[in-house]
């Protein structure tokens, strides 16, 4: 089958590689219809290649249709149309039964003291074979294979695979007061997503993103948005009685603007060999955080951020003074996503598209053109925001 494969830093291919068969009975095999490009796809792109190894498949945000099943598989059968959670869970274990399935501790990673298994996402979540090809299998498919109707298209449940559900958790975790005001760093995918659940759920929401296309994106869904500039901070203050949001989604993560000192020590670590690189991503790895400390000082005094975009520093400075003296709360995570799909499903489903799923991918291209889809991803090119594949 054709699949898009890691071969190197900012390097992907479409390759052809061996079918995925069933090695479990209680695996499923997904002929996949469509699937997506994720922002934490552009962290193996550009930062966390020492991990990764040539050829592996990339990929987590798929749907498709059940082709085979093992003989232990009871809630699914050839035909059946699914959507996949990039979590990879048992749905019974300690951590399962509450709702941690990102802890879960029948697929956790050991060996690099890591949560639960994911699709495409590097040795330390399993080196499991992602989505972004013709065919997924998919283990443990009771727990991990959604049911979803056949009458609405793709665009209506895809996204409930990651960013829906992450965007979902992401305000959840806000904890934000009846009438609070949310503000969200970063109009990507998430952020996106992050405001229109904040309108939904009837907040005054107030962003920042230093990219035209996705500030007007935002704009159609009553987000009021405001660009990266240096006075950034005083703004976001000005907008909310001098005090700042109430609390604060940092949908942006480890790769943020601002930090040229940090992306000089990333890149410099990829030009080293794995095994080195390695060691100084586990022992001494930091991130670009200007949105992470920005999101600390703009929330107000008493304030949340929930951080949503992925972190991967183990060496990360961290303004304790200034979060102890605001008594700042932080919740963070990966997305426990089967636990958000019973809130979500009824919404994508609803002919009033309230969350505005069919409004928010700008390119759907077949599978093989998905290297040069990752470059114009990276680089916020020609209104990119969303790319979903076809294989």
């Amino acid at each position: 089958m054709k699949a898009l494969t890691w071969q190197g830093k900012r390097h992907v291919s479409i390759e052809e590689v061996p079918d995925p068969v069933l090695e479990k009975p209680t695996d499923a095999l997904i002929r996949i219809t469509s699937t997506a490009i994720c922002g934490s796809d552009l962290h193996l792109y550009e930062v966390l290649g020492p991990f990764l190894s040539p050829g592996d498949v990339l990929g987590h945000e798929s749907m498709g249709v059940v082709e085979e099943v093992g003989a232990a598989v009871r809630s699914l059968r050839p035909g059946d149309r699914v959507v996949i959670p990039f979590v990879i869970a048992c749905g019974d274990c300690f951590m399962c039964r509450r709702g941690l399935t990102t802890q879960c501790e029948t697929t956790q990673n050991h060996a690099h003291n890591t949560g639960a298994s994911l699709y495409g996402y590097t040795e330390l979540y399993g080196s499991v074979p992602g989505g972004q090809a013709e065919r997924l299998r998919v283990p443990l498919a009771d727990a991990n294979a959604r049911k979803v109707g056949h009458d609405l298209p793709d665009e209506r449940y895809l996204f409930l695979s990651d960013i829906l559900p992450t965007a979902w958790q992401g305000v959840a975790y806000a904890e934000l007061p009846e009438d609070g005001v949310l503000g969200v760093l970063g109009l990507g995918p998430v952020g996106q997503f992050v405001g229109r659940i904040g309108r939904y759920l009837g907040h005054r929401v107030v962003a920042v993103d230093p990219v035209p296309e996705r500030r007007l994106m935002a704009e159609r869904y009553g987000i009021e948005t405001l660009d990266l500039t240096d006075d950034v901070l005083e703004r976001l203050r000005d907008t909310t009685s001098g005090r700042g949001p109430d609390s604060i989604v940092d949908a942006v993560g480890l790769e943020a603007h601002g930090s040229p000192g940090t992306g000089f020590a990333q890149a410099a670590v990829g030009l080293l060999p794995d095994p080195v690189a390695k060691k100084v991503l586990d022992t001494a790895g930091i991130d670009r955080l200007s949105a992470m400390h920005l999101a600390f000082e703009a929330v107000r005094r008493g304030g949340t951020v929930s951080l949503s975009g992925v972190y991967a520093g183990v060496a990360d400075p961290t303004p304790m003074r200034t979060l102890f003296d605001k008594q700042v709360s932080i919740r963070m995570g990966q997305c426990n996503v089967h636990s958000w799909l019973d809130d979500l499903v009824p919404l994508v489903e609803d002919p009033a598209d309230p969350l505005g799923v069919e409004d928010l991918m700008t390119h759907r291209v077949p599978l093989e053109r998905a290297p040069e889809m990752y470059e114009l991803f990276q680089k916020k090119q020609k209104g990119c925001i969303k790319v979903v594949l076809t294989p």
